[in-house]
């Protein structure tokens, strides 16, 4: 007798013996058992999962001579017929070669007749996606209501292709994929049947390799036996796949481990001489990488205790947030291969950036995190080397107490005489007379780089750039130098910390204290010129839908206690979702300026500058600055020149 191959050979024969598919075997064997049946199955799901040999054991329990049962008898004159594909009342058709409507009217043609031998005729389309759509509506009122001795049971891979009209008329049943585990398992039972010797790991690499088809493994099985001489080798299954072995893989673990580049760049010599798949050396990387964190966060997870205990010396060497970022390595380091000079350098590159990434950081960059916390070793110095040298290292201690002479505010508006002498740090801060900014040109070029401030503070919650002006540190300590003023005015100097405020930052609500005294001088100018529009809103104090109203609406001018407005086209609607909003705009006006006033609103195109187009103008420029005081700071441009990174400007929020 002719060789019969395994996939064959081994097709399983009933329900008991199908693997990996419980969720259908159990639907269908509760029918049978009550005898609900439907007239039309519909089995979907990738190659060699099982639809047709289902779709035969489903025929073999509705014409078993022993009656409509779950367990077939496989022995009577039905059961073997069918199994020989020889049985009258069964008709397998392939819609990919038979699709056409008249090939479909010929089916259905026959469907009307009695059985010849069995009790039902069974129907089964494979690839039922294939046919055509005149096909599709051609079998419609049969598939709907067939005679009660047809039963039809389609299959296909692609149930997407398929009219919602044969959907909504069949029981549909999604196979899914063989779990390696399933694979595996199946394939020891047979290879132990057959007497043939084999090892457990060469069977993964071909399960792997099936990517969840019992066919394809089996298919894959028959070549490794004659590949292999009628053994099944790891070794071997490995040649003949050309996958990479779990050996090359931990031999990358093992130099990441021990921090050895040299042992890392011997691993990939030693996959580049045996011609292997790079691309699948980092899939399967990746895999490993996932499977190590499955041991370390969810180690029930692992049902392999063989796989389980190899991985668990790695998991405990790798921080989970090392595997994490691995991981994406190992995945983006796959994506950018076809980028690189060739296969063998992108791989290595990817290796290279793990090794750069390893839990023990390098010194350049390592030293530079690690100095987040406040010691900043190496960076500090090179960072502002115009700052005198010796204030240099003080600012650290100095930032402590910055915030506590917040009381101290209070007293800075009375000793005002005593600023004159102070230009640096009254540089940052906005309210003192303008005199004080005279003194100032010396330091603007200081001022113009606040990110450099006494090394980076990576672990504040105030990014570097945003931080205060290096000045505000320098002087801190300094400030007691200024000893010819008499005594008294000492005690002012704890006005230092006052650019804390850092006015240069412009938030809206800050004039808010600014400009309490002159509103009784507001309602005097009859001239909309003469009225600051903007900053009178500012102190309104408005909110909500009335805010927004305002802020659209461009001032027209001022008569007779009259503010007359205009609404642009495009926010008309804020008029009509919001009835009252220029009934409480003038509410908040006379209350403001402590006399009835009126607000007179128009619709039309607005002619000079609203408030809300002057804020969204103020915001772009305080975004410019930051993008460009950024550009400038000496931490991002390292990470720009080493890393190849990119500033993404939309992501800059300024403060």
């Amino acid at each position: 007798m002719a060789y019969q191959v395994l996939a064959r050979k081994w097709r399983p024969r009933s329900f008991e013996t199908l693997v990996g598919q419980e969720h259908v075997v159990r639907a269908l064997t509760h029918a049978l058992s009550t005898g609900r049946l439907h007239h039309a199955y519909l089995f979907t799901g990738t190659r060699g999962v099982g639809k047709t040999t289902i779709s035969r054991i489903l025929a073999k329990a509705l014409n078993c001579e022993t009656g409509v049962t779950p367990t077939p008898c496989n022995q009577c004159a039905a059961c073997t017929a069918i199994d020989a594909d020889r049985f009258p009342d069964y008709v397998e058709m392939d819609a990919a070669s038979n699709r056409g409507v008249d090939d479909m009217a010929a089916l259905l043609d026959q469907a009307v007749y009695a059985p010849v031998q069995g009790r039902y005729k069974v129907y089964m389309i494979d690839e039922v996606h294939m046919l055509t759509g005149h096909a599709f509506n051609a079998m419609l009122k049969t598939l709907e209501e067939p005679p009660e001795h047809v039963k039809f049971i389609i299959a296909t891979t692609d149930p997407q292709k398929i009219p919602v009209t044969v959907l909504s008329r069949c029981l549909q049943f999604n196979l899914k994929q063989m779990p390696p585990g399933h694979i595996v398992g199946h394939l020891t039972r047979l290879l132990e049947a057959e007497a043939v010797p084999f090892e457990p790991g060469a069977l993964r690499h071909i399960a792997k390799a099936a990517n969840g088809s019992m066919r394809d493994s089996l298919s894959l099985l028959d070549q490794a036996i004659a590949h292999g001489a009628g053994k099944v080798e790891e070794q071997a299954v490995q040649d003949m796949l050309g996958t990479v072995g779990d050996d090359h893989l931990y031999a990358v673990l093992d130099a990441l481990v021990a921090n050895d580049v040299a042992a890392l760049m011997a691993a990939v010599d030693g996959m580049e001489a045996r011609s292997l798949s790079f691309e699948s050396a980092l899939q399967s990387l990746a895999a490993l990488l996932h499977r190590i964190a499955l041991v370390q966060l969810a180690p029930a997870a692992v049902a392999d205790e063989f796989e389980a205990a190899r991985l668990a010396p790695y998991a405990q060497a790798f921080d989970a947030e090392f595997l994490q970022l691995a991981y994406q390595i190992t995945i983006h380091g796959r994506d950018e291969l076809p980028l690189a000079p060739d296969e063998t350098t992108g791989f290595s590159m990817t290796l290279l950036r793990l090794f750069a990434f390893r839990p023990d950081q390098p010194a350049g960059l390592g030293a530079v995190m690690a100095g987040g916390g406040g010691q900043g070793q190496a960076r500090p110095v090179p960072a502002r080397p115009a700052a005198p040298a010796p204030a240099a290292p003080a600012p650290r201690p100095v930032a402590a107490p910055v915030e506590p002479p917040a009381a101290a505010l209070a007293p800075v508006p009375a000793p005002e005489p005593v600023r004159a002498p102070e230009p640096p740090p009254v540089s940052a801060e906005v309210p003192p007379p303008e005199p004080v900014r005279a003194p100032e040109p010396a330091k603007p070029a200081e001022v113009a780089k606040p990110v450099e401030s006494s090394g980076p503070d990576y672990g504040s919650s105030v990014p570097p750039w945003e931080d205060l002006p290096p000045e505000a540190h320098e002087i801190a300590p300094a400030r007691p130098v200024p000893q010819p003023a008499p005594p008294r005015e000492a005690p002012p100097v704890a006005v230092a910390p006052e650019p804390e405020p850092t006015a240069i930052r412009q938030p809206e609500p800050e004039p808010e204290p600014a400009r309490p005294a002159p509103p009784a001088a507001r309602p005097a100018p009859a001239m909309s010129g003469s009225v600051d529009w903007h900053g009178l809103l500012n102190e309104l104090g408005l909110g909500g839908l009335n805010r927004e109203l305002a802020q659209h609406c461009e001032l027209l001018g001022t008569a007779d206690d009259t503010f007359k407005l205009r609404l642009s086209h495009t926010h008309r609607h804020l008029l009509q979702i919001n009835k009252g909003g220029a009934e409480k705009l003038q509410d908040a006006l006379s209350a403001h300026l402590g006399r009835p006033m009126r607000v007179a609103i128009e619709v039309g195109e607005i002619a000079t500058e609203t408030p809300a187009q002057r804020n969204q103008a103020e915001k772009a420029e305080r975004h410019a600055a930051a993008v460009a005081a950024l550009e400038q700071d000496p931490f991002v441009r390292e990470l720009i020149e080493r890393f190849d990174a990119t500033l993404e400007e939309a992501s800059v929020k300024p403060l």
